[in-house]
């Protein structure tokens, strides 16, 4: 059942890109904009996630966090962002969990060849973990309005 808005979201184990296993409430406490992204080194996935390192200032003025997540291993997830000079936490969701647990995974990606990764989603959480913004896409070349998404982080900051 997927995660709506006014819900807490789910407390799963994903592993950060140093290989250590973290639930995602330990980044409760501020503001929190969590990106679902399909696979790492893909082209809107890249374009969407340098989107979000080019404005991370202005994430940080509201004390807001960025979070991105994929079914990407922690190695290729540690590799993507070195690649791309992201500077925000990138965790991996090898075991599908997360995508699960939100209710985003993707069971036609890729023509039904690659099943299982996430949708190209955003949630916006506040100090607590609760969902007060949520964008999901079935479309996977679409990229979120970065605008609605910075204005909703601003609303819970």
């Amino acid at each position: 059942m997927a995660v709506e808005v006014g819900q807490s979201a789910p407390d799963v184990m994903v592993v950060n890109q140093d290989r250590k296993a973290v639930p995602l409430s330990e980044f409760r406490g501020k503001p929190t904009v969590l990106l679902f992204f399909p696979g790492a080194f893909t082209g809107v996935c890249t374009k969407e996630l340098c989107n979000f390192r080019d404005s991370l200032a202005r994430f940080n003025s509201l004390n807001a966090q960025v979070i991105a997540i994929s079914v990407d291993s922690p190695y290729a997830q540690k590799a993507f962002a070195d690649a791309n000079k992201l500077n925000f936490t990138l965790l991996s969701d090898f075991n599908r969990r997360a995508v699960k647990a939100f209710g985003i995974e993707d069971p036609n990606f890729g023509g039904g060849q690659l099943p299982g990764v996430a949708k190209r989603s955003v949630f916006v959480l506040d100090r607590d973990g609760v969902v007060r913004y949520k964008w999901v896409t079935d479309n996977p070349v679409i990229e979120p309005n970065y605008e609605e998404v910075a204005a909703a982080a601003k609303n819970v900051s």
